[in-house]
């Protein structure tokens, strides 16, 4: 049940995140469009940027747990054994800690933003904690997916998925 509810999470971040990046289309099309035919929508390429970066924070949980995230292995792949598993107990545990400060961070500056009115300097005057919450989500959302690694990985369960991208290259 739970690892259904988690991997739901991190698949439902990474639809939403497909979603915002058809958002980026459209407002880089209206641009393109706007300069054709004389006509202006104002923001576009503020709203391009919020949905761009909202796009990559939730993306980060999922490509985490399908193993794309660059990874060097060359110290891991000289290791075997009880080393192996201390260095990887310490990097999940330090990615753990890191991105957990990070999501309470990004968490803690939407939350201010809104507290204190914050808005966009440029000329959409967007209340800047709705650009932010893709941020603070994709965030907290990714300190979960290593939280997850770590418990695997503690319990001995972790499945490693190693990305064959690598393979593909010339």
């Amino acid at each position: 049940m739970m690892r259904r509810t988690l991997d739901g999470l991190f698949d439902g971040a990474a639809v939403l995140a497909a979603v915002l990046l058809v958002g980026v289309l459209v407002m880089v099309l209206l641009s393109i469009l706007g300069r054709q035919f004389n006509f202006h929508v104002p923001g576009t390429d503020a709203y391009a940027g919020y949905l761009m970066a909202g796009s990559g924070f939730l993306a980060l949980a999922h490509t985490l747990k399908r193993g794309e995230h660059i990874r060097v292995t060359l110290l891991l792949g000289a290791l075997s054994g009880g080393w192996k598993k201390a260095l990887e107990l310490w990097a999940l545990g330090f990615a753990s800690l890191l991105s957990g400060m990070f999501a309470f961070y990004s968490c803690k500056l939407a939350w201010q933003s809104n507290t204190f009115r914050d808005i966009s300097t440029a000329s959409d005057a967007t209340p800047l904690w709705i650009p932010q919450i893709g941020m603070a989500a994709g965030a907290v959302i990714l300190a979960i997916a290593f939280l997850d690694e770590l418990v695997l990985e503690l319990r001995g369960q972790r499945v490693q998925k190693v990305s064959d991208e690598a393979l593909r290259n010339e």
